[in-house]
């Protein structure tokens, strides 16, 4: 394979990346264009509208919402002509104890992380299975497996999201459709900055907490998406490859 292979590895595909406008999710679509794809950038901030490009047709949208799935969808298709890559990365997390936590704080939490994600799955599905071919990435996290004290409804709603994409990747995969995910740890960008004014120097420290030293560059995490979008990850199905800087490893 040669490196210019691999430079447009999704040339010619279109994708959707949700949870667009900043962190992976912008990192996504810039790679995703640098290589070839078009691109429909979702997100819920008005900020977004600043990818618009020739190859990027962004979308305010709040992604639980219904209609919000398909309408990303019929953009793809009518502005782009198909759809090939879905990108559920959009998410948010609370840091509360169990105790803590009201009803609607739990719910909050898992409209983005889960609900979105399906209403997303499922609508791209319905759009890929005509053409018999097309590739989901999740964006999961160390979380879907280990946990800590605080993130009791983060976890939960991460967890489930990898038991999505396994259940869908065994639905799809008849149909020519991949699912997988990333389980990702430490990355340094804005999705603590909801509850609190450090989330990026935050995230840069917790990160350090893992054997590689460091939190992660949203651009690393973008080309795992890029390779598991592309025919390189052909045989891939249902996995959930972890990129956390070895924070999952156990420890003898």
């Amino acid at each position: 394979m040669t490196n210019d292979t691999v430079i447009k590895e999704v040339a010619g595909k279109v994708a959707i990346v949700t949870g667009a406008a900043s962190g992976i999710g912008r990192a996504v679509v810039e790679l995703l264009r640098e290589r070839g794809a078009k691109v429909v950038a979702e997100d819920v901030n008005p900020t977004v509208q600043d990818l618009a490009c020739d190859g990027v047709a962004p979308l305010v949208a709040d992604i639980t919402v219904d209609g919000s799935a398909e309408a990303a969808v019929t953009l793809a298709e009518e502005r782009f002509g198909a759809l090939d890559i879905l990108v559920n990365n959009a998410g948010r997390i609370l840091y509360k104890e169990l105790i803590e936590l009201s009803r609607e704080e739990w719910d909050w939490q898992m409209q983005t992380n889960v609900t979105g994600a399906f209403l997303h799955s499922r609508e791209a599905q319905k759009a890929m299975m005509g053409r018999r071919s097309g590739a989901i990435v999740n964006i999961a996290s160390y979380a879907s497996f280990f946990a800590f004290p605080g993130i009791s409804a983060y976890a939960a709603s991460k967890g489930a999201l990898a038991q999505l994409t396994r259940t869908q990747a065994l639905e799809a995969i008849p149909h020519g459709i991949r699912a997988n995910a990333i389980g990702v740890g430490d990355v340094v960008t804005n999705i603590l900055d909801h509850f609190r004014e450090d989330g990026r120097a935050f995230l840069a420290e917790h990160g350090g907490k893992a054997p590689i030293g460091r939190a992660a560059d949203p651009r690393e995490i973008a080309e795992i998406v890029a390779f598991l979008a592309s025919e390189r990850a052909s045989f891939m199905v249902g996995a959930v490859v972890m990129a956390d800087g070895g924070m999952s490893v156990p420890v003898g």
